[in-house]
């Protein structure tokens, strides 16, 4: 069946059943309608291969992060999808667990061949690694990360939003913060970042990083917030608030400070990252840094959409930042 069999017997042009199959949205409800009864009754098939051929793109680009289990991640590939969807782009996303073979595959492997653009959360893999077919013009680096590479950055800034976290809870009079999963690295990823806006925050009020209030975690959960607490409550002088990496440990902290009877906020005040949902529904609610990701998605396939344009390839990489605002709950500040 061809695609003018379609307009023929839903009575519309043959640019309609274009316009339905690309899911352009000024069609109306009762014109889709009947071009899709259209459709299911001579059972047309879109011919992707041959789109592709015509129009030299394939329809899919890719979305690389570490794992939907997270919400912050399963939230922005909402976004991402959302975004795409108006530009007649199909999303693949792709768990890399943060590997560094799967990030590598992500931007250079043969899959990458296959879509039109790559949205990549470099965790693993640096400079080096960017540099290959998609650093000039489709690829797009999303997260909190100081890597510098010839490809567009969509990003927040890691730094400020951890002074201003540091500085609330130093307006709420406290003076010995711990961290859980922020901890200085070896190279600019979100740990360091966030860990160079703490320390900075710190310093500027008169304080030392304390090297015992580092707590390192393996996987960023909830369990490992939860592991975190003890190893805090057991030292001689236990801070008096506890910034963790994200939502989920912060999760976990709320749930053992409750087990082992400490009162927070008034032993111990708890913030986090992220702004997940569960944050309203923790006890006590978590204090947050929320992110804009609806805005990072939008401007990765922005870029992308620009870079598959005619002059793309010769566009300059940009770097982007996103705003980013502090919610405050009932884990740092008593309700009255």
């Amino acid at each position: 069946m061809r695609l003018e069999d379609v307009a023929e017997v839903a009575g519309v042009s043959a640019k309609t059943v274009s316009n339905v199959i690309r899911n352009y949205r000024y069609v109306s409800d009762a014109t889709r309608t009947k071009v899709e009864a259209a459709m299911a009754e001579l059972g047309y098939r879109v011919n992707l291969s041959a789109r592709a051929l015509a129009s030299n793109q394939t329809g899919f680009i890719a979305l690389a992060i570490p794992g939907l289990d997270n919400p912050y991640y399963s939230r922005l590939a909402g976004y991402v999808i959302d975004a795409a969807r108006e530009h007649d782009w199909i999303v693949l996303i792709e768990q890399t667990g943060s590997s560094e073979a799967l990030e590598k595959a992500a931007v250079s492997g043969a899959g990458s061949q296959l879509v039109d653009g790559v949205i990549l959360q470099p965790d693993a893999i640096g400079h080096a690694d960017l540099t290959g077919r998609f650093a000039h013009h489709n690829l797009v680096l999303i997260g909190e990360s100081g890597v510098t590479a010839s490809a567009d950055h969509v990003t927040a800034d890691a730094a400020a939003a951890a002074r201003e976290l540091v500085e609330h809870l130093l307006a709420q009079g406290r003076s010995r913060i711990a961290t859980v999963g922020i901890r200085p690295q070896d190279r600019p990823n979100a740990s360091e970042l966030r860990y160079r806006g703490l320390s900075q925050a710190v310093e500027s009020a008169g304080l030392q990083v304390r090297a015992e209030y580092l707590i390192p975690v393996s996987r960023n959960r909830r369990p490992d917030g939860a592991e975190a607490v003890d190893q805090l409550l057991a030292l001689d002088e236990p801070p008096d608030a506890i910034i963790c990496f994200n939502d989920l440990v912060g999760s976990g902290v709320l749930a053992r400070l409750r087990e082992r009877g400490v009162r927070v906020p008034g032993d111990i005040a708890v913030a986090g990252f992220d702004d997940n949902e569960e944050s309203r529904f923790t006890y006590p609610p978590l204090t947050s840094v929320a992110f804009d990701l609806e805005a990072i998605a939008r401007r990765c396939v922005q870029r992308l959409l620009l870079r598959a344009g005619p002059d793309g390839a010769d566009q300059p990489p940009v770097r982007t930042v996103v705003g980013h605002r502090l919610v405050v709950r009932g884990s740092t500040v008593a309700s009255d």
